[in-house]
């Protein structure tokens, strides 16, 4: 199968899901009018405290940015947006906002072995948003590695070990 097709059929899943989660909902609240106001922004989310079952990681566990790259296209892209920041295709259809993986501030904070759990077991692994799809069984550890990589050159301010 080839990197388009693989692209497509993910942005096809992802778009079905999340109209699927925008149509489910408390049937007893009454429909959004016209003139409701403007939702507040949502706020960035915290950084995450290290794993305690994990050793903290000051670095790119060895991770290929290149490589990386494809793997994000494929795989993240449609909900993080190709700079990562949050505004993918598919974000505007998820309950929750996608992270910022451009907003160095927060993304700095967060270790590898952190990424590396929520990339590989999804969002609800570390108490986030049952959204972030579970990649483990999709990418290897090391692909996984490259996409932390990636993540990480994307970061404004830059990150550094």
């Amino acid at each position: 199968m080839s990197a388009i097709e693989r692209i497509s059929r993910f942005l096809l899943l992802a778009s079905t899901v999340g109209l699927i989660a925008a149509g489910c909902g408390d049937s007893s609240e009454p429909p959004a009018t016209p003139s409701s106001p403007t939702p507040a922004p949502i706020p960035t989310p915290e950084p995450a405290k290290p794993l305690p079952d994990q050793p903290a990681t000051s670095q790119p566990q060895g991770g290929n940015v290149e490589a990386g790259l494809a793997d994000y296209q494929i795989y993240c892209a449609s909900c993080h947006g190709q700079t990562g920041a949050g505004d993918g295709p598919v974000a505007p259809t998820l309950p929750v906002q996608p992270a910022k993986h451009s907003d160095g501030v927060y993304m700095n904070a967060l270790d590898d072995a952190y990424l590396f759990k929520v990339i590989a077991e999804g969002g609800r692994a570390v108490g986030k948003s049952e959204m972030m799809a579970p990649w483990g069984g999709s990418l290897t550890d090391d692909q996984i590695r490259n996409v932390i990589a990636f993540i990480r050159s994307l970061a404004d301010p830059p990150y550094s070990p």
